[in-house]
Parts: C-alpha cells; structure tokens; sequence
C-alpha cells in the first residue's frame, strides 16, 4: 500500500535509538525525508541534528535547521522522552521539573516551532508519542506518569485549534515496548523479588498477549497516522498495547 508519504518532510524527536528510530527507517522506507534528533552526534535520519530537546531553545533549532535544509516540515512525531524508576516520595521539585522538559515541554515547544509553516501550506500531520502510563500511572514512574497524561490533553488541544487549518494531530499510547529501559525495569524489580526471572514473568502475566510489543509495532501505527491515509483521524488516543488493561 502507498501511504502517500513520498517526498514529505519529516521530523522525528528522540529518534537515535527505539521506537523514535524505528519510526525513521520505516518513514524511509515509504520515500520520506526523514530529519532524526537526539542527544547523539548521528542518527538514521537523511538529516541528523543533535539536539537536547529538554532545553527551551532547542526544538526551535532543530525546526529552523530542517526548514533551512528542506524547505518546509509536512509531518511530526514527537517521541522524545525517558525516565528512571523512582518512588513518588523520592522524587524531589527538581525531577518534576526535568520530568516536565523533556517529557511535555519538548514535544509543546516542536509543536509549536512548526505550526506556522504547516498553517501556511494549510496541511500537516502531528503524532504524539504518549504511553499507556498516561492512561493510568505507573507507580514506578509517577513523574514520567503525569507527563504522559498532559501529553493526551495536549494532543487534543492542538486537534482541536487547528483542524481547521488542515493539521491533524494524533496520540499513541503504547504499552510495554522491548527496550533498555524495560529490561531496566524488570531488573530493578527483581532486586526486590529476589531474581530476574520472577520479575519477567510477572511482567509477561499482564500481558494479555503473552509477550511484548516491539518499536517496528508502535512505529508501524506512527507512520500510518503521519500519512496521508490516515488524512480523516484527529484528535484521536490510539492505543498499542497488547489489550493490557489499565
């Protein structure tokens, strides 16, 4: 199937590594120009731009960079983002507030940079990677949580200011991913639980399906939301998680 997405300018936030860069190999794969960001020097991307977009003036740069290059940006998926597994009486003002940057504030501020240009063509497409924690927290990640639920309402809030502008702006909630950090996770928990294995299986018994997404799962749904067939959903929360209940 053509997903219509030859020759669209798209930028990726926290796209070296992951969901982020299996969303960028698959752009690619369908002919997009694809501009990667992340911490790191390189990435995928056919433009890479390194960036730390928990800082206020990077999102705008990164924009400004891509816009120079190509000449306009038709879709964004903001994916940045990232935690540590921490109790709710640990975490102290100052982990809320870089919670809060990277978290909201980076995928707000992107958003933001790249609105003009797409009112101005009267066209574009916006994914916003949240995470079924935003549905219901995670105790484990209370900060990353409340971050993620603030990302829903915003995704709503951009749907709805825009729409008439020819924008489009999506959230994904996916459930639990294969990555470093789960595996991060599951071994933090097995400290607790007195092994690695009985922190796995634990894990795996929430999951309806018995195992694991994958970041090409969660990229697949990305990329169907950033093209042009998907050109009549807005505002939408799709989850892709397994049918874990929340």
């Amino acid at each position: 199937m053509d997903l219509g997405l030859r020759d669209k300018v798209c930028v990726v936030t926290g796209s070296t590594a992951g969901i982020g860069r299996a969303v960028v190999q698959q752009l690619r794969e369908e002919g997009a120009v694809v501009v990667s960001t992340g911490r790191r020097g390189n990435g995928p991307g056919d433009l890479h731009v390194a960036a730390d977009l928990s800082l206020p003036g990077e999102p705008g740069r990164v924009v400004a960079e891509a816009e120079a290059r190509f000449g306009r940006i038709d879709c964004l998926v903001n994916n940045v983002g990232g935690t540590n597994i921490r109790r709710f009486e640990e975490l102290t003002d100052k982990d809320w507030q870089a919670s809060f940057e990277l978290n909201l504030m980076s995928a707000v501020r992107t958003t933001r940079a790249v609105l003009p240009g797409m009112r101005e063509r009267r066209s574009g497409s916006i994914v916003n990677v949240s995470s079924s924690a935003g549905k219901r927290p995670s105790l484990g990640m209370p900060d990353y949580s409340v971050m993620k639920a603030g990302m829903l309402s915003f995704s709503r809030l951009v749907a709805d200011l825009y729409g008439g502008d020819g924008i489009r702006c999506n959230a994904v909630c996916p459930g639990t991913v294969s990555s470093p950090s789960l595996e991060e996770r599951i071994t933090a928990l097995g400290r607790e639980l007195g092994g690695y294995d009985k922190a796995h299986d634990m894990f795996i018994a929430r999951q309806p399906m018995m195992r694991f997404g994958t970041p090409e799962e969660v990229a697949s749904l990305c990329v169907y939301l950033a093209s042009d067939e998907s050109s009549f959903v807005t505002g939408q929360l799709l989850a892709i998680d397994g049918g874990i209940t929340i």
